[in-house]
């Protein structure tokens, strides 16, 4: 005999995973080119199983975009190539080094390639014709990505005005754009860092590597520390050394820090965030690190 829920209520993962799935289906049936934005990290990993569940057993219906700095993790490359190969989904590639071979972008030598991916990200969008991107972005992971709305309107330069932000009363979205815009969404904008890794445990998922402990070569800057790379010298007074580290995100691997940990285990990890005080982009990115207002810059300029 099949048991029933006592009280008929679903649990909170099964309620934020609704809520996402529900939210696909609104932009797959509102717009007519959405894209998928893929970073290879854990919420951009989540939203692809999201996707994948909400359109199942069809395949999901839209490309995944990954704007590529050069820079990045290759365990995390490696990580988005299984789930491409799995799902069968058309993976658009904009070359941060393709970008700035065309003139699209200009390295100066001072920007990051971090910052270079505003403009590559917003050609590739143009190019493609992108009418909605989903992004991974989620409200506690940084104060600008708090005052963003599920629905995200970005203007014919791809720009974000957070006073000119479309109400949200009961969940109902307006999508509605002109020629040349486009709208970023948010499926996650509800879910924690906790939701994201409970999420993860529960569906088994495949991520990357680096976000378990493991010995790695480290340096310290600017209070965090760095993998050593031929892209990332070390300055003077700086000492490269093995420790047991993990990622809590990813990114430019140059600005992306990690933290020593023995978490080896999504349990583990669980237990270890749950009593950490800072979010993990204000911990381990140092590109938030400019100033105080540096992530609601970018995305003003047309940043994820």
């Amino acid at each position: 005999m099949t048991q029933t829920h006592p009280d008929y209520q679903l649990s909170q993962l099964d309620q934020l995973e609704a809520e996402s799935i529900h939210i696909f289906r609104e932009v797959a049936a509102e717009f007519e080119k959405p894209v998928l934005m893929f970073s290879g990290g854990k919420d951009s990993i989540v939203m692809l199983r999201l996707a994948e569940k909400a359109f199942y057993p069809a395949k999901i219906p839209f490309p995944v975009l990954q704007v590529d700095t050069g820079y990045d993790f290759p365990e995390v490359l490696a990580t988005r190539d299984s789930w491409v190969s799995r799902l069968g989904v058309r993976l658009v590639v904009a070359s941060v080094e393709e970008a700035i071979a065309k003139g699209i972008v200009v390295d100066d030598g001072k920007t990051s390639r971090n910052r270079l991916q505003i403009g590559t990200l917003l050609n590739a969008i143009e190019e493609e014709g992108f009418t909605a991107a989903f992004g991974g972005g989620r409200r506690d992971e940084e104060k600008a990505r708090a005052k963003e709305r599920v629905y995200s309107h970005r203007d014919e330069f791809g720009q974000w005005d957070p006073k000119m932000q479309r109400p949200e009363l009961w969940s109902l979205y307006n999508g509605r754009i002109h020629g040349g815009e486009h709208m970023r969404i948010f499926p996650l904008s509800n879910w924690t860092e906790l939701d994201i890794w409970h999420y993860l445990g529960q569906e088994q998922i495949e991520i990357p590597s680096i976000y378990f402990s493991h010995q790695r070569r480290v340096f310290e800057r600017d209070g965090m520390l760095l993998s050593e790379s031929e892209h990332n010298p070390c300055r003077p007074g700086e000492t490269v050394e093995e420790r047991t580290v993990r990622f809590r995100t990813v990114g430019d691997l140059t600005l992306t820090g990690c933290v020593e940990s023995s978490a080896s285990t999504i349990d583990e990890i669980i237990d270890e965030i749950a009593v950490a005080t800072l979010t993990e982009r204000g911990a381990t990115r140092g590109d938030d690190r400019f100033s105080e207002a540096a992530m609601e810059d970018r995305k003003k300029e047309g940043y994820f």
